[in-house]
């Protein structure tokens, strides 16, 4: 009988390795530190908690790199992927997840597994050379078994920190004022393109909210602290500081909608919430990752017409997010090449966003499975959204300049420009016809 695999971390990647080992006859543990010890950004001691947010971004598996990566987690019988499908939210052309109900029934379902066993406690030191590990801690590994990561390595992780967006009652938007749409109408049924709320500005409105956001109070660094951010999780207040439009170009664009409640103006900036559970009772502010301090957001964000008397479910936070210099630390199979019995998965490789660490969670999954029954599997090929993640944080990355990346089709080897290829959906739909088949290729390998 196969040996055991050891998985620590359960997040999204380290749930999604879990199920892939455990559906190929692997005994896996599961530890997971929570609720036992906790973290800033956690609430429950679930399983697959969504923190940041409640997106598991484009759905579209043509046009889209992170929709393409959606269809190919699918195709692997991605755990992840099914429950965010049995808890999708209408969020026009995106996935969005009824976040509580999912976490859930992800843990339910790994907790039933009889291949499987969820061991809760915090793990302080990097595993044994004995032994198969995964390591999946994510973005808030502890600060015990960071170090001893650190130690091992002898390289210093790097860091970023990441933002949360606020999260406000429905029943306190004025209505009157706000209006239900998605941007462009996108989305299959009217409950799909009505999933968004949106808030119109003037531009005496805009202007007046750029300076209490530029003005409000920040939260502050630890002394020593000097990690940037991922571009695309920026705070608001920092994006307002790289100019006073750049919101209006970004979160707060106004364009693909038309305010019903005055049609023949055109807003000069529109900020949108997209419904957050299944109850409709909640909406997350989109783009609107924040550091200003709690009292800071009540009145800044009481400033958004229609927002005025909110009540906020959760207003906004600022951690620090850690990874490896996976380029540097990992061979081909994720394994740590000091270390071989040792992988790591997940945002802690340096990939970004839940579909990302999951899919990265899959793939050692699948790889640890394949050399713990003697059955090696090879990496995915590069034209996959997978192979294409994958190659990127094992040495496709500059490991000098190393940062986190969310799959694109920039990752991917370059399509055939002939045949009529020319503009960019053509090409992008090149790029998942081709990737599709490789991928399938792949599983019919595995």
């Amino acid at each position: 009988m196969a040996e055991t695999l050891h998985i620590i971390g359960g997040g999204m990647a380290g749930c999604e390795a879990a199920w892939q080992a455990a559906n190929r006859g692997i005994q896996v543990v599961l530890c997971e530190m929570r609720p036992k010890t906790g973290t800033f950004a956690h609430r429950t001691g679930d399983l697959a908690e969504m923190v940041c947010s409640n997106s598991f971004r484009s759905d579209d598996d043509e046009g889209n790199a992170v929709g393409l990566l959606h269809w190919e987690m699918r195709a692997a019988n991605s755990l992840i992927m099914a429950m965010a499908d049995r808890h999708a939210l209408p969020a026009g052309s995106a996935l969005a997840v009824d976040r509580d109900p999912f976490a859930q029934a992800v843990t339910a379902r790994l907790r039933a597994h009889p291949n499987l066993r969820v061991k809760t406690g915090e793990i302080t030191d990097l595993p044994p050379a004995t032994g198969h590990w995964i390591i999946a801690t994510g973005p808030l590994t502890s600060t015990a078994l960071g170090q001893s990561i650190r130690a091992h390595t002898g390289a210093e992780s790097l860091a970023f920190f990441d933002a949360i967006a606020p999260i406000v009652h429905a029943d306190s938007i004025d209505m009157s004022k706000a209006w239900r749409q998605s941007r462009y109408d996108k989305g299959e049924t009217d409950e799909d393109r009505r999933a968004y709320l949106n808030c119109p500005m003037d531009r005496d409105q805009y202007e007046a909210f750029i300076d209490a956001l530029l003005a409000a109070e920040k939260t502050a660094f630890r002394a020593g602290e000097t990690a940037g951010y991922f571009d695309g999780c920026l705070p608001i207040e920092v994006m307002a500081e790289r100019g006073r439009d750049t919101l209006r170009h970004g979160p707060m664009k106004p364009v693909g909608l038309t305010n019903p409640h005055q049609p023949q103006i055109k807003p000069h900036a529109v900020v949108q919430l997209r419904r957050d559970n299944a109850l409709g009772t909640l909406y997350n502010i989109v783009g609107f990752q924040t550091k200003m301090k709690y009292s800071a957001q009540s009145s800044v964000f009481r400033m958004i017409p229609g927002l005025e008397k909110a009540s906020f479910a959760r207003l906004g936070g600022i951690h620090r997010n850690t990874f490896i210099n996976a380029p540097r630390l990992l061979d081909d199979q994720l394994r740590l090449c000091t270390r071989p019995n040792i992988r790591f998965a997940g945002q802690i490789t340096g990939v970004e966003g839940y579909v990302e660490s999951a899919a990265i969670g899959l793939l050692a999954g699948r790889l640890a499975a394949g050399e713990l029954t003697g059955h090696p599997v090879a990496a995915p090929p590069r034209e996959t959204a997978t192979g294409a993640l994958t190659h990127h944080i094992t040495g496709g990355a500059e490991a000098g300049t190393f940062q986190p990346m969310n799959v694109n089709f920039g990752l991917f080897p370059p399509v055939d420009a002939r045949g009529g290829r020319r503009n960019r959906r053509d090409r992008y739909k090149a790029y998942t016809d081709r990737a599709k088949a490789a991928w399938q290729s792949w599983l019919d390998g595995c």
